[in-house]
Formats: C-alpha cells, sequence, structure tokens
C-alpha cells in the first residue's frame, strides 16, 4: 500500500467514532474484575519477598504456594509440577530449550525436534535457536529441526508427524490451539504417536490460547509439558507457568538464586502469581457456558460477514476452531487498508499474531495452510472473549461491512 493511500484511506470521513469494540482477544484479553480484586492486596498491603524468612516474607510465600495449588489443580499437575515464569514465550523457551540442555547434560544426544509449521513464534524461535546454539559447539551433533505439515484448516499431518518420529527424536512441539486461526489439534493422538514411534522423546504442548475455553488438563493428558500464559485468560501481563512433569527434566535457563526448585530463578510475582491462579479458576468455572456463549456470538459474526460479503471465506470451520475465533479472508481487500478503516470505526481487530511489534507480515500460519499470497493479504482475526456482547457483534457487522465496501468502491 502506497504512503500516499494510507493517508487518504485514515483521513476518510467518519461519521463519530463509536464506542469501542474489542475483538482482539487473543492478543491479550481485559482483565477480570475479580482478579483484579485478588491481586489487590499484593501491590502495598503484602508486599513481601516470598523467598525471605520473616513473616511478612512468609505472608508472601504462603501466597505464592496457594496460587501455585490452584495453577496445577486447573492444568491438571501436581504443586512441584508447575514452574512460575513471565509469560508464555518464556515457557516454551524453558520447555523447548531447557529440555534439551537437560539431555545434553545427562549425556543423550539433544537429537532432533519435531514441532508443526503452525506454531506460535516463541516456539518456531526457540526451536531454531536450538540449532544455531548446538551448530556452533564443536563435536556436538546439531540439532536438526524437523516441520510438520498442516492441511487446508491448519491440522496436523498425523502421518507426516510419525514419517519425522524416529529414535533421535528428542523433544516434539505441537500447539493445543493455534493464536491465528484457531485450529485445535488433537494433542492426544499427537502424545500416542510420539510413545510409539519416538518413545524417548518429550511431548511440548502451547496451550497459551486454548486455556480460555479448553480443558487442557483433559486433552492435554500425557503431554511432558504445557505452557500458558496470564494475560490471554483475563488475567495479568508478565506471568506464565510451565507444567513440567515429574519424568521430565528442564535446565535452566534463568540463572540466579534457584527458585522454582532451580528450573527458573528471579524473585517471584507474587501478584502475577495469584492472578494467573484466580483467572484460570474464573475460567474454569464457568468454561461450558462461556464457550457456548461466545461460540454463538462468533457465529453469528461470521454469518452475517460471509452472507454480506461476496468474496468472504472462513479459514477454519466452528468445528474445529476456538469459540472465540473468527478467521476471515476477504477477497479483493489488503489488511493493512482493512485494520486502519475499522480502528477509525472503533473496532479492534488483527491481522494475526501480536508478537511482532505490530509489523504486519505475511502468515507463516496461512502460508503452510496453503493459502494463495493473494488471499492472505486480505486476512483478519477477529477474537472475542469474556467482555464480548452481542451489541460488539452488531457494531462489528456494521463497520466490517462499511470499511469493506468503501475498499471495494
Amino acid at each position: 500500500m502506497t504512503p500516499g493511500r494510507l493517508r487518504r484511506i485514515m483521513t476518510a470521513p467518519v461519521p463519530g467514532r463509536p464506542p469501542t469494540v474489542y475483538l482482539d482477544h487473543a492478543a491479550t484479553s481485559p482483565l477480570r474484575p475479580e482478579v483484579a480484586e485478588a491481586m489487590a492486596p499484593f501491590g502495598a498491603e503484602r508486599f513481601g519477598n516470598s523467598s525471605g524468612a520473616h513473616h511478612v516474607a512468609r505472608d508472601a510465600r504462603r501466597a505464592l504456594e496457594e496460587a501455585r495449588d490452584l495453577v496445577a489443580e486447573c492444568l491438571g499437575a501436581s504443586p512441584g509440577e508447575v514452574v512460575f515464569t513471565s509469560g508464555g514465550t518464556e515457557a516454551a523457551n524453558l520447555a523447548i530449550l531447557g529440555t534439551l540442555a537437560a539431555r545434553q547434560e545427562a549425556g543423550l544426544a539433544a537429537g532432533a525436534i519435531v514441532c508443526s509449521a503452525v506454531e506460535h513464534a516463541a516456539v518456531l524461535e526457540s526451536c531454531r535457536a536450538a540449532t544455531r546454539a548446538t551448530a556452533r559447539i564443536a563435536g556436538v551433533a546439531p540439532v536438526e529441526l524437523r516441520v510438520a505439515p498442516v492441511d487446508g484448516q491448519g491440522i496436523l499431518d498425523l502421518e507426516a508427524l510419525e514419517d519425522l518420529l524416529r529414535d533421535d527424536v528428542g523433544l516434539v512441539s505441537v500447539m493445543l490451539a493455534n493464536n491465528e486461526v484457531g485450529t485445535v489439534q488433537l494433542i492426544g493422538e499427537v502424545v500416542g504417536a510420539v510413545a510409539r514411534a519416538a518413545p524417548g522423546a518429550a511431548v511440548h504442548t502451547d496451550a497459551v490460547q486454548a486455556a480460555s475455553y479448553l480443558n487442557v488438563a483433559e486433552l492435554a493428558r500425557g503431554a511432558d509439558l504445557l505452557s500458558v500464559s496470564g494475560h490471554k485468560l483475563g488475567g495479568p501481563k508478565g506471568v506464565g507457568a510451565l507444567v513440567v512433569r515429574e519424568r521430565v527434566r528442564v535446565d535452566p535457563i534463568v540463572h540466579g538464586g534457584g527458585q522454582e526448585r532451580d528450573r527458573r530463578s528471579g524473585t517471584h510475582d507474587v501478584a502475577g502469581a495469584v492472578g494467573l491462579a484466580a483467572a484460570l479458576r474464573a475460567v474454569a468455572a464457568s468454561r461450558r457456558e462461556e464457550s457456548a456463549r461466545v461460540g454463538a456470538l462468533r457465529d453469528r459474526l461470521a454469518a452475517a460477514l460471509v452472507a454480506g460479503l461476496p468474496g468472504t471465506v472462513r479459514s477454519v470451520d466452528s468445528a474445529r476452531s476456538l469459540p472465540g475465533h473468527c478467521h476471515l479472508r476477504f477477497d479483493g481487500v489488503e489488511q493493512e487498508e482493512l485494520l486502519v478503516l475499522l480502528d477509525e470505526r472503533g473496532v479492534c481487530a488483527s491481522a494475526g499474531s501480536a508478537c511482532a511489534s505490530g509489523a504486519l507480515e505475511r502468515s507463516h500460519v496461512l502460508a503452510a495452510m496453503g493459502v494463495p499470497a493473494g488471499q492472505a493479504r486480505g486476512a483478519v482475526r477477529f477474537t472475542l472473549g469474556h467482555s464480548t456482547g452481542p451489541p460488539d457483534i452488531e457494531r462489528a457487522v456494521s463497520a466490517v461491512t462499511d470499511a469493506v465496501a468503501l475498499l471495494r468502491g
């Protein structure tokens, strides 16, 4: 898009900006009131460092361990298997780099890594970092990265995955649900395939997006490592967790005072841990009803836009996607221009992952799904969440219809 065209679009008259319609929950979700209430005392009243010995520190420690117990319960783990991190990205890095480092320290070859073609950048870049790091070490066999393909809906090709699984595989990472298009993977089948073809490999699943709507404790049962993030759930930013099963060892990638059973050093963010636990508890309490409610709103949004705007296609069917994800491709429209017009009309949406510093880059997810480049340029992700209501859908349909018509006209 030329600067002149973008300038004309941004200065096009809009008859009074309407109330904000926030449809970017996959990027971050508003803090839930119950989470804010749970965290409030840990700003000034209960401020202790949980690693200390006096009564103020012990109070913080109790709160931290109560939060750990609740996170473990929600994720189907034991408290000792929960490692608090700074978010989903650090959790993924620890899962991948920490597992491979532990294998090397135990005298095992780091081996190959297998992941799906649609993983989040936190996983893909961690895998690539492992290959680069081992390639620079003399006398150490470099880690090989093998990427399993997906079909046109983003569903993992399990037969192709099995073809990549051999005795030399040390780690397999497949996300439970995709952050961009919302596709839900069958992690139980992945675990089964690994057990058959590469029994020495650990399985990691990125459950950052899935935890808002799915019972990850059930769906990811059998996985060795599982990562989540607070702010995708209506919890605070800057906190996440990695479940590390007792049968698996990870070496730290953050070194210092030996917190988290020597798996992740640093002063604990007690307020963040409490907030993550409160968010997971809130999600678990309303999961069935909220999934149905949000899914119905999502389907209403998609149906109205597909019917009202010829040349509009849903990227993933409802049956295989998260309830809050509505990923659409608008023929004859550039996503950058459309997002600018929607923002002017109060609608917050995105082109895909929010982890590229706001940059609009070609989606590796859509490329892996076989979406032609021309169609991918018109792709927009609308993601609903706990704060979304029927009026938001009505306003979004009106705004999108108006913006697409303007761009096509």
